[in-house]
């Protein structure tokens, strides 16, 4: 398989992938609206919903930032392309290039806040959490 084909397949297999992401990033929204409803309905400790909601927005932003290190490959696969993938183009790279400018810990904890706070992250949790703020005070 030459290199082209097999940048192809890579492109196509994080492409799947970053879009499956996006999915399980939506299915954990809807898990966070569906809690907060049955809790209202069901008149739940809303300090244990309101925890429940902090975490399932912190997996969404864990999930977000592993989806974007994909989009960082997809990116540098998609600029091969434009220059014609030539030697050097090495398809299947991933992991590697990521390890090489891994951050730290804080880095990565960095990188996981900075998601949560992108308004695409942050709804409907922030929302959820003011609902259950107003409702129960």
């Amino acid at each position: 398989m030459d290199i082209k084909a097999q940048l192809a397949q890579e492109w196509t297999t994080l492409q799947n992938n970053h879009e499956a992401y996006e999915r399980s990033a939506l299915a954990l929204k809807l898990v966070a609206t569906l809690l907060t409803a049955a809790a209202w309905v069901y008149g739940l400790d809303p300090l244990a919903l309101g925890a429940l909601v902090l975490i399932l927005w912190a997996q969404e932003a864990v999930l977000k930032t592993w989806q974007n290190r994909l989009v960082t490959r997809l990116v540098d696969i998609e600029a091969m392309f434009r220059r014609g993938a030539q030697g050097g183009d090495e398809p299947f790279q991933l992991h590697s290039q990521w390890l090489a400018t891994r951050p730290g810990l804080m880095g990565l904890l960095a990188d996981y806040a900075r998601s949560a706070l992108r308004p695409t992250v942050a709804w409907p949790y922030a929302a959820l959490l003011l609902l259950l703020l107003l409702v129960y005070l």
